[in-house]
């Protein structure tokens, strides 16, 4: 019926926490074919090993409660299909593109079931209940816009804006460590001092105008956080070091990928020197790492039909 394919994202960006985020070229592409009865999940690529194939896999529950929140009712059987390149709780957004997937054949359905286009699909609705799910937008909101996006809620939905940047090439280094979402939000305190919110705040503002401008310096320089990364780098063995060997390599700037565990440098040159000294702070935690680099992306989801 239709096919989606979903960018991974990396979100933060160092001071942005849950409100900035950019869309990376590594994709997970997602079918949904009808068969006669039940449901059938089948995913090759990362994850291949590890992702449920039952009602709990992400793109599957999503899909079947979107499906009862629009009052349309169920297909007789369906059959999901995930290739999958972006890995799995990594810091890159894969269980948004999971979400996304869902929520997106979820609205071909029901657009199907109306005699309607199942590839007109209305993104902005897409995007609210995608934020409403995740509770942040700063992985969903790339992913389905493209590019680098500020996204906050608002009592009527959400806000979002895409900046144009100056490409540059990242170095995204993932180490083989669980460390889930909730664990990383769970890290956080309760309470922040004004000093640490003014610190975020502004600098926030400086790192969207570096990407925006290409500043490479100010870049550097405002790529600092108070929120989130105190509380999570200590967290993931040799991350720490990571950022510094990173940093020593030539990245212009280095941070936590989302909540992490992967770290993700900016870089302009030495990309391949980048990721070797990330996976060898790593190594010397214990842990095998992967590095990818990765150009952004201005293209977020790409839907398309396939014949019934």
């Amino acid at each position: 019926m239709i096919r989606v394919r979903i960018p991974a994202t990396t979100a933060n960006l160092g001071p942005g926490f849950d409100c900035m985020g950019l869309a990376l070229d590594l994709w997970n592409d997602f079918e949904l074919h009808p068969i006669e009865s039940g449901f059938e999940v089948e995913t090759h690529g990362e994850g291949s090993q590890t992702l449920s194939k039952d009602a709990s896999n992400l793109v599957v529950s999503t899909l079947l409660d979107e499906l009862k929140s629009l009052g349309t009712r169920a297909p007789s059987g369906f059959r999901v299909l995930c290739h999958n390149t972006i890995p799995a709780a990594s810091g890159l957004g894969s269980s948004s593109t999971a979400t996304l997937a869902g929520l997106l054949f979820a609205h071909a359905i029901h657009l199907s079931q109306c005699e309607q286009d199942p590839a007109e699909i209305d993104r902005e609705q897409v995007l609210k209940r995608a934020v409403e799910i995740e509770g942040h937008g700063d992985n969903v909101a790339p992913a389905l816009l493209g590019g680098f996006v500020i996204v906050v809620p608002d009592k009527d939905g959400v806000l979002t804006q895409r900046i144009p940047y100056v490409p540059i090439k990242t170095v995204v280094c993932v180490p083989d460590y669980a460390y889930l979402t909730t664990q990383a939000r769970a890290a956080l305190p309760a309470t922040y001092s004004k000093s640490d919110a003014i610190f975020n705040i502004g600098r926030a503002m400086l790192v969207a105008e570096a990407l925006r401008t290409g500043d490479d310096a100010m870049l550097a320089q405002s790529m600092n956080d108070r929120i989130h990364e105190p509380y999570r780098f200590p967290a993931v063995p040799g991350a720490i070091d990571a950022r510094e060997r990173a940093l020593g390599a030539g990245a212009v700037c280095v941070a936590l990928s989302g909540a992490g565990p992967g770290v993700i440098a900016f870089a302009r040159e030495g990309y391949d020197r980048i990721g070797r000294s990330m996976n060898s702070a790593f190594a010397e935690a214990g842990l095998h790492s992967r590095y990818w680099i990765l150009d952004a992306t201005d293209q977020g989801v790409h839907i398309g039909r396939m014949p019934v």
